[in-house]
């Protein structure tokens, strides 16, 4: 099931203080992308929101845009979410005047981010032989789609997730998992080659892949936890989303005193993996509201979420 899809000026949220990577953590650091679309950008925010000075190098944006990032068109709120505290500037890579940008810049930079094929790379010089040749305390950290041999292959999101066995049907995922995987451990590259040259000296070039991403989120699939005979994959009774009165409830009661206490308020045994169990809780959920089940939560210390119902499109109701 989808989420609802936000309008593209709904304002965006950035993750909570006590979600947000450690401020200070990068300060005295300056970070530089030439990363565009999705993983990239988020990974210089976390460096941003960790104390990194974050600069962007992006191609001219065309006649009557302000930025060449393709998110800045498809949707300009998360692209200023992006971008918030990031210093963006712009130059042809593929001009001798852009290459002495580039390198201006690079001799102030500590770590370079980048999201080019490696044969992209290798054509605009931003390859690791050729940086490290001429900036050797820079350290490279390059998100590419799948690793070695593969990474010029094309792909995105989809079919990274597709082929970890995240898409089981037709309905595209919730999210982005994979890019946004990609950019924790992009961020995560930064700081093991900051701490390498801490203790080496020189640069180093790392490589993350948005399919070893994937693979690393689906790993709880791959053990079967998540399969429809897992304890979190629908065979746990005290584990699954329920229709309710008015709308859906998700439960996770999966622990022995959370499944106890949810069995004792809808008077069924907690034997959670019998059919019998799952079909009682399913009927005492069925006659609840939203608003008796979220009071029932509180009383009762038990751990769920109600939700609005579904609607026929896959999509839920505002």
């Amino acid at each position: 099931m989808t989420p609802p899809r936000l309008p593209q000026n709904r304002p965006m949220s950035l993750p909570t203080s006590s979600s947000r990577p450690v401020a200070g953590t990068l300060a005295g650091i300056h970070v530089l992308s030439l990363a565009p679309n999705l993983p990239g950008p988020a990974a210089l925010m976390r460096c941003q929101q960790m104390g990194a000075r974050c600069t962007k190098l992006e191609a001219p944006p065309p006649p009557g845009a302000d930025a060449s990032d393709p998110m800045a068109s498809y949707n300009p709120a998360a692209h200023a979410a992006l971008h918030a505290g990031v210093t963006v500037v712009h130059a042809n890579l593929k001009s001798p005047e852009g290459q002495d940008r580039l390198h201006a810049l690079l001799a102030q930079t500590d770590v370079l981010l980048t999201s080019f094929r490696p044969s992209a790379s290798a054509k605009l010089g931003v390859d690791w032989a050729t940086l490290h040749a001429r900036h050797p305390r820079l350290s490279l950290v390059e998100i590419v789609g799948a690793p070695g041999a593969r990474a010029d292959e094309p792909g995105h999101d989809l079919t990274y997730q597709a082929e970890s066995g995240l898409v089981p049907g037709l309905d595209l995922p919730p999210s982005l998992f994979a890019d946004m995987a990609g950019s924790v451990m992009a961020s995560e590259a930064v700081l093991q080659a900051l701490l390498q040259r801490a203790t080496h000296g020189g640069g180093v070039h790392l490589q993350v892949a948005l399919s070893e991403a994937s693979d690393y989120l689906a790993l709880p699939r791959t053990w079967g936890l998540t399969q429809p005979d897992g304890a979190v994959g629908g065979a746990h009774a005290g584990y699954r989303v329920y229709p309710c009165a008015d709308g859906r409830v998700a439960v996770a009661a999966l622990e022995p005193h959370f499944a106890q206490r949810l069995c004792e308020a809808a008077g069924v045994p907690a034997r959670m993996f019998d059919a019998g169990t799952h079909a009682g809780i399913a009927a005492w959920l069925r006659a609840r509201t939203r608003a008796e089940l979220d009071a029932l939560a509180r009383e009762r210390d038990i751990p769920l979420h109600t939700l609005a119902p579904s609607v026929p499109n896959g999509d839920c109701a505002a």
